[in-house]
């Protein structure tokens, strides 16, 4: 049978003469190679040749071709999937060492090839009313629900995946429902319902979604402004400040392309899960499956069973959510409940039956198992065995406060009380001295140390594994890659450089104006000094997470930056801390959706203006849902919240806020102050990835090259306030799904894996919102007074008890400060 090829992405051959695909349901060709998932250090040109050889022939190779008799009768499928397949790949691929010329039709990376078709037709309907308007709906829900999650502890995020499952069966009731009529407008021809809803409405929805699932962070400014300095603020102001910071990092994104998006090594794990689960659902919508259970079915069920046992931990009995079992025990034993406390302890309990705790630091189901190694091995050495030795041998202080918290301390070991220190917005020396120096927990303190490794980490490792690429990158275009990705996209206008100068101008023109107008104490020269920051660090954070599925951390190198240029001024170094980290953030984010619209061929430019869109409604929603919450909510940002809406990420901003905006560093890490000892993790930081770096190049197949120190100190920087129980449990269910079902039911894990954390995700958010609205805002809540709701409040762990407990009336620590 004859075939056309094609080599360029505007030359797509035609339908005629083609035959069916017969597409594996789950592919064959990779159950070797995808055990190095998300690995860097991985050397593909060595895998072994057989027995996979064969199957990737038949399945690269046989299966490229399709008939017609696929779309006859009725309204063809081609508007919704594009089935032209190219012919040339390289079977040398497998025995020799492949030139950029033999993978001229396929990604030389088999994680891909196994996600990704390297196919596309430019043809599809995109820029449709359908795909806005559900973009725009799941923007505005997600954008609310997520920031009304944000602040409670145990908390839930719904993720894009969640959107990436519900948007299919909308889009298809739209495409019934809707009429078929067409308009002109001005010579343009639309029409609310221009055929079948496609794969690519379907992921610039899912995009919209990704853009607003963290949030915004400036909100947590605007919150700790309240809190911690009671100010009052202005709706402008939060809207400037929200919008502006939220967006800058947007325009950073297009510096990006030409490292993180067009480069094939540049697999971004995340976009592969999205991409494949995108093609496996518009495969397979609609048709009955009777070998298994279909995947719509399956998160079904997923979703009624977690809303149904949600119930239980988190209002029947929430003693199995804070599962701090051996403090039940021994309640009045500081050292146990120490050890073992999941409010103020350490949570080596390990296990816990809420799947809001175990999946607070991100689902366990969807991390490479080798980052999660990387993780806990990181939570025994920093958390659970050096902090007990720094609390017990009362280093710092420490064993007068309790081990573990977010909150900063005064010498009575009461709560660090900010306005005796701060007077309009500005630090106090004389109040300061009369006052307390500040004390950090056992965690806390090793928390910041593991952040000054991960800055020096992220650069060393970064410089010895890719400085040659970013080199090389740097003069580079989109039609220099050989990868069929990149070629393919081709056929669609890139965005112009000049659309992220315009949109980076104006946010920041309006960043200007923010920081001028209203009382923030931040110079321009300052905003100027973290954009550039941001711009240089963005390349090295978002190849680690194009690669490792880790984001790397900065904001407390950008605060220590900020607070040593502007000190005294604890709301002008949250603001610039907050322009430097979004900057870069959001860049990266942004870059990690092109790709995804990279691998699904997706119009750049489309690409472009939802993500914007979206960040943007964002912006506005969380705004007035914060501003709702701090006018309904009673005693929100409180530990004694009945809710639990006591705000863990305001506080920590808060006494971040407290320690580096105020305080300064100056007075807690500069050569001769309590804390100076840290700044050795600046060294541990840098050194440790040059022996493993030599190491796994010299055993390029061994266990060295699973080694990652940037993941190791960065897994763990959101302790506190999550705690040991949070690690430990996600590490476990991560090792069943991730690991162990992974390498011995690795079909079954294609198949349901994903899907799986989406319905819990899902159940647990549903139940979340249904049991707060139903049964505890109203009239003061209903409430269950009985020992498994109350057993876990009357323990020393609860109660933050320290190791020593200070009599009326004295303190602790020097006697003098300054």
């Amino acid at each position: 049978m004859e075939t056309k090829t094609y080599n360029s992405a505007t030359n797509i051959a035609a339908l005629q003469n083609l035959r069916a695909r017969g597409v594996p349901d789950v592919p064959e060709d990779v159950d070797f190679l995808m055990e190095h998932l998300n690995d860097p250090n991985f050397d593909y040109y060595a895998a072994p040749s057989s027995p996979t050889s064969s199957t990737t022939e038949v399945h690269e190779l046989e299966h490229k071709k399709i008939t017609m008799s696929e779309y006859s009768g009725g309204a063809s499928d081609f508007d919704v999937e594009s089935r032209v397949e190219s012919t040339r790949y390289s079977t040398a691929s497998r025995t020799t060492t492949p030139s950029t010329f033999e993978y001229d039709d396929e990604s030389p990376y088999p994680e891909v090839r196994a996600a990704v078709a390297s196919i596309d037709d430019p043809t599809m309907h995109v820029n449709t009313f359908r795909m806005w308007v559900l973009g725009i709906f799941y923007t505005i829900l997600i954008s609310a629900l997520n920031q009304f999650f944000s602040m409670r502890y145990p908390s839930i995020i719904i993720t894009g995946i969640i959107a990436q499952l519900t948007a299919l069966p909308l889009g298809k009731g739209m495409e019934r429902v809707l009429p078929t009529t067409r308009f002109n407008t001005m010579g343009y021809t639309w029409s609310f319902n221009p055929g079948p809803f496609n794969i690519k409405e379907h992921v610039l929805v899912t995009v919209m979604a990704n853009v607003v699932v963290s949030g915004a962070y400036a909100t947590d400014i605007v919150a700790t402004q309240k809190v911690f300095y009671n100010q009052t603020l202005t709706t402008s102001y939060q809207l400037c400040l929200v919008l502006s910071t939220q967006l800058i990092g947007f325009s950073l994104g297009g510096l990006l392309r030409k490292f993180l998006v067009w480069p094939s090594s540049m697999i971004w794990p995340g976009a592969l899960v999205s991409s494949a689960l995108f093609n496996t659902l518009h495969k397979s919508y609609g048709k009955p499956e009777s070998r298994h259970v279909s995947r719509e079915k399956f998160f079904c069920i997923a979703l009624g069973c977690s809303f149904v046992w949600y119930w239980v931990p988190g209002y029947l009995w929430t003693g199995l959510s804070m599962f701090n079992w051996v403090c039940w025990i021994a309640p009045n034993n500081v050292v146990v409940n120490t050890l073992f406390g999941t409010s103020t302890g350490l949570g080596m309990g390990i296990l816990t039956f809420d799947w809001s705790m175990i999946s607070y630091i991100g689902s366990p189901l969807v991390t490479p198992w080798w980052s999660e190694a990387n993780t806990v091995v990181a939570l025994v050495i920093c958390f659970w065995i050096i902090t007990p030795i720094i609390y017990f041998t009362n280093t710092w202080f420490t064993a007068y406060l309790p081990i573990s918290s977010y909150m900063t301390f005064d010498n009575t070991g009461l709560s660090y009380n900010s306005a005796q220190v701060v007077v309009n917005a500005s630090f106090d020396v004389a109040q300061y001295e009369a006052y307390s120096p500040v004390f950090m927990t056992a965690t806390m303190a090793v928390a910041y140390g593991v952040a000054f490794a991960a800055f020096s980490s992220v650069v060393v490792h970064t410089f010895l594994w890719y400085r040659r690429d970013i080199v090389r990158r740097f003069k580079s275009s989109l039609r220099d890659e050989r990868d069929v990705h990149s070629r393919l996209m081709q056929a669609y206008p890139e965005v112009p450089q000049w659309w992220y100068v315009i949109l980076g101008l104006v946010m920041l023109l309006l960043l200007f104006v923010t920081v001028e107008i209203f009382p923030t104490d931040l110079p321009i020269w300052a905003v100027c000094v973290a954009l550039a920051l941001a711009a240089l660090l963005a390349i090295p954070v978002g190849m680690l997470q194009a690669i490792t599925n880790q984001q790397i951390a900065l904001n407390v190198m950008f605060e220590m930056i900020g607070a040593y240029l502007l000190p005294g001024k604890p709301v002008a170094v949250m603001i610039f801390k907050a322009s430097a980290y979004m900057g870069t953030n959001q860049a990266v984010g942004f870059a990690g959706d092109l790709k995804l619209g990279h691998y699904m061929k997706v119009p750049p430019r489309l690409m472009f203006t939802a993500q914007v869109l979206a960040a943007f409604l964002s912006s506005i929603v969380v705004t007035l849902v914060q501003n709702w919450m701090f006018a309904n909510i009673v005693d929100i940002c409180t530990p004694t919240q009945p809710q639990f809406f006591s705000c863990p990420s305001t506080s920590t901003f808060g006494s971040a806020s407290l320690l580096w905006g105020s305080i300064g560093p100056h007075r807690l890490f500069s050569p001769g102050a309590m804390y100076s000892p840290l700044l050795w993790f600046f060294a541990v930081g840098a050194l440790l990835p040059i022996p493993f770096y030599y190491l796994a190049r010299r055993f390029p197949l061994s266990y060295w090259r699973y080694i990652n120190i940037p993941v190791f100190f960065a897994g763990i920087g959101a302790m506190p306030p999550a705690s040991g129980i949070n690690f430990a449990s996600w590490a476990i269910v991560g090792f069943i799904f991730q690991w162990f079902m992974r390498r011995y039911h690795f079909r079954w894990w294609m198949r349901y894996n994903y899907i799986l954390s989406a319905g819990l995700d899902a159940g647990v958010a549903i139940g979340l919102v249904v049991i707060f609205f139903l049964l505890q805002m109203p009239k003061g809540g209903i409430t269950l007074n009985w020992w498994g709701n109350t057993v876990w409040q009357n323990t020393a762990d609860a109660l933050g008890t320290p190791l020593y407990v200070m009599p009326p009336g004295e303190t602790f620590g020097p006697s003098t400060w300054s």
